[in-house]
């Protein structure tokens, strides 16, 4: 396996970004880069016995290992992180025996795993087929590695007599007919390799083991709202890919020595520091926390104040290295064109307004002083 912070890493994340503007138009999708993922073991790294296995509390680590993806590729990174997501939640609510042949698929078969939960007015329902089985009724949005993930993780309102709710279930994609795919609803500015397309699941079965956990446990605290710092992690390392983009092109035009750009490169190391400091306290407190069995709003409140503040570093990032590169740096081939398309696009997570009313909810609420408020 190749392991964070080895010189086999960096090479792999050179790779990737190196291999990045390949694959920027839609309908595409970085095969190469997750083919060398696999290689590498990165696929497995968070599974029992792994480097990063859940249940070891290396939550730092992890985000550290997602900031990385995202500064080779932001549409690497976002699947990569979809994968990570699937494989935490079959961690949480899988049976053994789920447990068992999911992990199978991804250290024997190389399947590569997502979750996809967005959807439209025709979302998905998960409607009783037979004694053991269920068909699937309606499309998700937004469905990242759309041909090419072989196991997403979707959810749908799961309609029988004596289970209702919002339930998780994992499609083998070799076993049942394609999904249908609408490719037309994937035009963004940025994230194009990401592939995130609309996909109809009217039709397709699943057996009982397809389903995973009870309904509505998609939605439990502190996992469901927690893991928004993972997500935050990959766009910081964008903002960090957006920053060494900048000083790579300041280099080559000999403008280094200028006291404005040393300026405005100092904001965005600041800034970037600032957004490394909120990931490593985001991990320890998130690790420390739930071994401690403490109040899952509190998990949750940090989490949506990681994810805020990295918004808001990137958001602050992006402009100043704008003014650094100025027109010039925005044409293509440049990467910073398309390293600040693809931030400005992931940037956009849903409820960003609400994750705020949350965190000021928490805090009036709370009658702990500042300085003890989260230590």
């Amino acid at each position: 396996m190749v392991l964070p912070g080895t010189v086999a890493f960096d090479a792999l994340i050179d790779r990737i970004a190196a291999a990045a503007p390949d694959t920027d138009a839609e309908g595409s999708f970085p095969v190469d880069a997750f083919q060398w993922l696999t290689d590498a073991g990165l696929l497995t790294i968070t599974l029992p016995g792994e480097a990063l296995d859940f249940r070891q509390g290396r939550t730092a680590r992890l985000l550290t290992l997602l900031k990385r993806m995202g500064a080779a590729n932001l549409a690497v990174g976002r699947v990569y992180e979809g994968h990570i997501n699937a494989l935490y939640l079959i961690h949480l609510y899988a049976t053994p025996d789920q447990q068992q042949r999911w992990y199978t698929d991804v250290r024997v078969h190389g399947h590569l795993f997502s979750v996809w939960n967005t959807q439209a007015q025709d979302g998905v329902r998960i409607d009783r087929d037979d004694a053991d089985g269920y068909r699937l009724s309606g499309a998700k949005t937004f469905c990242s590695g759309a041909g090419w993930i072989t196991r997403p993780l979707i959810t749908g309102e799961l309609t029988t007599p004596s289970r209702r709710g919002w339930q998780m279930a994992i499609v083998p994609t070799e076993r049942v007919h394609p999904a249908a795919i609408d490719d037309r609803f994937w035009q963004p500015m940025g994230m194009r390799a990401s592939a995130s397309f609309k996909l109809d699941f009217t039709g397709i079965t699943l057996r009982a083991d397809d389903l995973l956990g009870e309904p509505n446990r998609y939605f439990e605290q502190p996992y469901f709202s927690g893991g928004a710092i993972r997500f935050a992690a990959v766009q910081l390392g964008g903002a960090e890919a957006m920053y060494d983009a900048t000083r790579r092109f300041l280099a080559g035009m000999h403008r280094t020595d200028d006291l404005l750009q040393q300026t405005r490169l100092a904001e965005v190391a600041c800034l970037i520091e600032s957004g490394n400091q909120w990931l490593r306290s985001a991990g320890d407190y998130t690790d420390q926390w739930l071994a401690d069995g403490t109040d899952p709003a509190k998990i949750v409140a940090y989490a949506n104040m990681t994810r805020t503040a990295i918004e808001a570093i990137c958001l602050q990032v992006m402009p100043l290295c704008e003014r650094c590169v100025g027109a010039r740096g925005l044409l293509r081939p440049q990467p910073f064109e398309r390293i600040h398309r693809d931030l400005t696009m992931y940037l956009r997570q849903p409820a960003p307004d609400a994750t705020l009313v949350d965190i000021g909810r928490y805090v009036l609420t709370n009658p702990t002083p500042a300085h003890a408020l989260w230590h």
